[in-house]
């Protein structure tokens, strides 16, 4: 992915859009470590469509975490939509990708995946593709009880000591999940493990997107 970011004089433009607080770290999160350190004048807009209170504040908190390094200040955007019932406040959902579309002009985006069994996801895949019609696209999967994980076709190997960070930061973080069954290290672990196996990772962990639309010019 990182080599799919056009190589310009301007610092790369990176919207990273996640329905829960700890969403954009799960599916994506050793791609933002690697892209802060490739680019650390990149322009970051990291939005979280869900979080109150506590959840709110591990959102900030994991964001800066992750985006530290950079020389442009991000922008973490951390809204209060309630979870699990985006679907039904689309109107409103909506308008605010709108308003966020008149900010922000990206290079790439990374977003949910469109066939996510979590309703909040599919969603945020839905009005990302809606809001921006001329952008490279990226969706990211969470490992979840339903068992949706698909085959991915664009990866982003990364190396050892990122993929230990990337699980360092969300166990740090998101203290409110750390009883959950799933939060666990094997588990992120495991998936970057699997994605490194398939794209052939010299460091055997990479991290798996679906490209549903990728224009390439020579």
């Amino acid at each position: 992915m990182l080599g799919l970011i056009p190589e310009t004089s301007a610092p790369p433009r990176v919207l990273v859009v996640g329905c829960h607080a700890d969403d954009i770290e799960i599916g994506c999160g050793g791609t933002m470590l690697e892209l802060v350190a490739r680019y650390p004048e990149a322009e970051v807009t990291w939005l979280v469509l869900s979080g109150n209170d506590a959840r709110a504040n591990e959102a900030s908190a994991s964001a800066a975490s992750f985006l530290d390094g950079l020389t442009n200040e991000p922008r973490i955007l951390v809204e209060g939509f309630r979870d699990g019932f985006l679907p039904y406040l689309g109107p409103v959902v909506k308008e605010r990708f709108e308003e966020l579309k008149g900010t922000i002009e990206p290079d790439v985006i990374l977003t949910h995946t469109r066939d996510d069994l979590h309703q909040d996801h599919r969603l945020a895949c839905e009005l990302t593709w809606n809001t921006f019609r001329n952008h490279l696209i990226l969706e990211y999967e969470i490992p979840k009880w339903d068992g949706d994980l698909r085959p991915t076709n664009v990866f982003v190997p990364l190396d050892e000591a990122t993929a230990q960070r990337k699980v360092e930061l969300l166990l740090e973080h998101f203290a409110s999940q750390r009883d959950r069954h799933w939060f666990t290290s094997e588990v992120f672990l495991g998936l970057m493990r699997l994605r490194g196996l398939e794209c052939n990772a010299l460091s055997g962990y990479a991290e798996g997107f679906h490209g549903r639309k990728v224009v390439f010019r020579p």
